[in-house]
């Protein structure tokens, strides 16, 4: 039997999910699931909870391209929040997104306390219930070749739901710390403003000259070269000072969409190559995922998946009421934002770290509602998509 080196494994592996990935996007075409969930699916089939056909070293490598991904996700993201559209929805944006996330983790902190959890667990998985998927709904409206005014509100308020996910999250660590009794509870408040103040600055830091610069080699378009550079630059910057790279590589891309007049469309690059990586990122999601995992929590498992649901639906369409939202948009825009993924492991992660008595429940529920919500999420956001194809 000849022996296949790492090289080789992980050259077959790439070209065979890149392959797969072709055939998923054929399948969303004619099916009514979005190629994120037929990627996320294929992942877990292929995964080692099923065939284990992915070799380590290949799974190993999740982590770095998660970030890729989700730097150019942001970058994306930050290019549609251009100050036209926000003058002319800002009041709609922040309405949506602020009483949104904080309905969404009253609602599941709530819900998990009178089902028996303890509130510093209830609160924390509250405040990380309230952050989306910014990568599976990009994905998903950019597949769904939507157009109107839905799709660019609804990633509007996803590029700030994940923003007051993270100030809520430092917000619900400072609670617990205090709740604990912990002296240095003021930790974590400091921590929120670094974290989030910090990524702010780097993307003006780096946004602002870059507005000037790039498009000119290429009069009006920035060149791959360019663009990749900027997001990578901003993503190693982002780790360097450990502050959130996904709300750098935001900001880096409204400051150049919104500055950088000479541009026709300044993230054409990017858009041109985030697909093979969406692929690569959604399968390999899946293939890291324990969806077995709920077998040890069950009734709390359902409760939290069904509480942070019915929490992003009427949260959201509160918000879009108080700011006199169209009522198909109020219907709609909180089914839309139902996938959640990387930001709510990571959340996990951090608070696992610093409260270990918390760790197991908190990874088991969250990665094991991650299955969940991304292989259902994107199915719900593509019909809400669809219902709102004129709006």
């Amino acid at each position: 039997m000849i022996e296949v080196n790492e090289t080789a494994e992980l050259l077959l592996a790439l070209g065979g999910i890149l392959l797969m990935g072709l055939a998923t996007d054929l399948l969303g075409r004619v099916t009514p699931l979005p190629r994120v969930t037929l990627l996320l699916i294929f992942g877990i089939l292929i995964g080692p909870e099923l065939l284990d056909l992915i070799p380590t070293n290949v799974t190993a490598q999740f982590e770095l391209i998660a970030e890729i991904t989700l730097l150019m996700v942001g970058f994306l993201l930050g290019g549609r929040l251009k100050y036209s559209h926000l003058k002319r929805d800002n009041q709609l944006l922040l309405s949506i997104s602020t009483v949104g996330a904080l309905g969404t983790a009253l609602l599941v902190t709530v819900t998990l306390m009178l089902f028996g959890l303890s509130l510093q667990l209830a609160v924390i998985l509250g405040c990380i219930a309230a952050a989306t998927a910014p990568a599976a709904t990009v994905d998903t409206v950019l597949s769904s070749e939507t157009s109107g005014s839905f799709p660019e509100l609804l990633l509007g308020v996803v590029a700030l739901d994940d923003a007051w996910g993270l100030v809520l999250f430092s917000l619900g660590l400072s609670l617990t710390a205090m709740l604990n009794g912990d002296t240095g509870s003021t930790g974590p408040l400091m921590m929120a403003v670094h974290d989030i103040g910090g990524a702010v600055l780097l993307g003006l830091a780096l946004g602002i000259p870059a507005a000037q610069l790039t498009g000119r080699i290429s009069p009006g378009q920035p060149m791959l070269t360019e663009a990749l550079g900027l997001v990578f630059l901003c993503g190693g910057l982002a780790e360097y000072y450990e502050v959130s790279f996904l709300i750098s590589s935001m900001v880096m891309g409204a400051t150049i969409a919104n500055l950088a007049k000479h541009h026709d469309y300044p993230f054409h690059a990017i858009e041109g190559i985030s697909w093979p990586l969406f692929a690569i990122f959604f399968v390999l999601a899946g293939a890291s995922l324990e969806f077995l995992a709920f077998k040890t929590l069950g009734l709390i498992a359902l409760v939290y998946i069904l509480s942070r649901s019915l929490g992003k639906i009427l949260s959201s369409w509160l918000g879009g009421r108080l700011a006199s939202a169209p009522p198909q948009v109020c219907r709609w825009i909180g089914v839309a934002m139902l996938p959640q993924a990387g930001a709510a492991m990571g959340m996990a992660l951090v608070a696992a770290s610093r409260y270990p008595e918390y760790a197991q429940t908190l990874l088991t529920l969250v990665i094991g509602s991650t299955i969940v919500f991304e292989i259902i999420g994107p199915v719900f956001t593509r019909l809400a998509l669809r219902k709102n194809q004129d709006q």
